[in-house]
């Protein structure tokens, strides 16, 4: 049981962390450390609500689905086509975003191009997504393991070494204060793990809550103090993937294991989503399983191989509009599972029309934002 809880968790964390954890510092130095910790808290709060949400919708549910499955049940078949095209927005901006975040960052500590390095991982990580759960279980609890500790050791000599000055974590820009939105969000987005979290825990799908609150406090504990870290370091000079100015400040040996915590995150956002995506082709189109492998993996290469190259931009776009979309349609879906619901669930979260209607708005304010700005 406690394998299987603790498994439960390292998959959320695992699909939780990846690229966005290295936007985050940049678009906290542009809008100041008190914004964007508060995007970080608020949001991060927000998601945890959401993914309670979903996970009441998938024990109200007796049949195996991804998001779109669900969507299609509870908001028919339109709302299974807008929950596809936001999982298709977000899933692949994501994976296409860590073969290029992972090239970048591997060819940073060896000798390869990052081409080389690119196709390297993805070659790596799309045969692990082929042999499916039990292989992706088994790499994300060692995977994330060694994020959550690189992470704790670059905070740590972030914070104590010479070169931290608290007078970077001083600014503060209210003409900037919406920047961070769409990135941070998106290193929120691991709602895909929500449903193969209840598969794993099995028989006892009543400790699933409590694996999603720990699965969605350890992103936002981790964000916050990355973000202060790196900043604090690198001030108005922080790269866009945070890492690589980190390193240099910080010397060869900062640089390596940061880099490594990089490859680590986003391998594990690597394979939780694409097992994810694997399974709503197989389980909610009733695609054949290679085929399914084929459609999860190939598309993000192809961005990849014909020059998408964008990272912050990408991140914001993705996680603002694409995220937001799936946000209001999960609060939807929560809202009609009440009424439609084919199982009493394991545990139930209140229905609170105010709380929802708050959710609903900063989704959309936020989705006309990264569209309009």
């Amino acid at each position: 049981m406690e394998k299987n809880f603790f498994g439960a968790i390292a998959t959320l964390v695992g699909t939780t962390i990846g690229a966005g954890v290295l936007g985050i510092p940049f678009v906290v130095a542009q809008a100041g450390s008190f914004i964007g910790v508060g995007h970080i808290i608020i949001i991060g709060v927000a998601i945890i609500l959401l993914n309670l949400y979903l996970g009441e919708v998938v024990l109200r549910t007796k049949d195996k689905h991804q998001l779109t499955g669900y969507a299609e049940r509870y908001l028919g078949n339109n709302g299974k086509r807008v929950m596809a095209f936001s999982m298709v927005l977000l899933n692949y901006g994501a994976l296409t975003a860590y073969i290029i975040g992972v090239g970048i960052a591997l060819s940073s500590i060896t000798a390869l191009s990052t081409f080389t390095s690119s196709i390297l991982f993805f070659i790596i990580a799309a045969a692990i997504v082929y042999f499916g759960l039990k292989a992706v279980e088994e790499s994300e609890m060692v995977l994330t393991f060694f994020v959550i500790a690189i992470v704790a050791v670059i905070t740590f000599i972030a914070f104590f070494s010479g070169s931290f000055e608290p007078v970077n974590l001083s600014s503060f820009d209210l003409s900037k204060i919406a920047i961070p939105y769409g990135v941070v969000l998106f290193a929120f987005a691991g709602a895909l793990a929500i449903p193969e979290m209840s598969q794993e825990l099995g028989k006892n799908k009543k400790l699933l809550k409590k694996a999603i609150i720990i699965g969605g406090i350890i992103p936002l504990t981790i964000y916050a103090l990355f973000a202060l870290a790196v900043v604090g370091i690198t001030g108005a000079d922080t790269s866009q993937v945070a890492t690589i100015k980190l390193g240099e400040v910080l010397g060869p040996q900062v640089l390596l294991a940061a880099n490594l915590f990089a490859i680590f995150a986003m391998a594990t956002s690597f394979l939780a989503i694409g097992l994810a995506l694997k399974q709503m082709y197989n389980f909610d189109y009733n695609i054949n399983k290679n085929i399914s492998w084929g459609l999860a993996v190939i598309i993000p290469i192809a961005a990849f191989l014909i020059g998408i190259k964008e990272f912050i931009p990408v991140l914001a776009i993705a996680g603002g509009v694409a995220g937001g979309l799936q946000g209001i349609m999960i609060v939807l879906m929560h809202h009609n599972a009440k009424k439609l619901g084919q199982r009493k669930p394991e545990f139930s979260i209140g229905d609170n029309k105010i709380i929802s209607i708050l959710l609903v708005l900063m989704f959309v304010a936020g989705m006309a934002y990264e569209i309009i700005l």
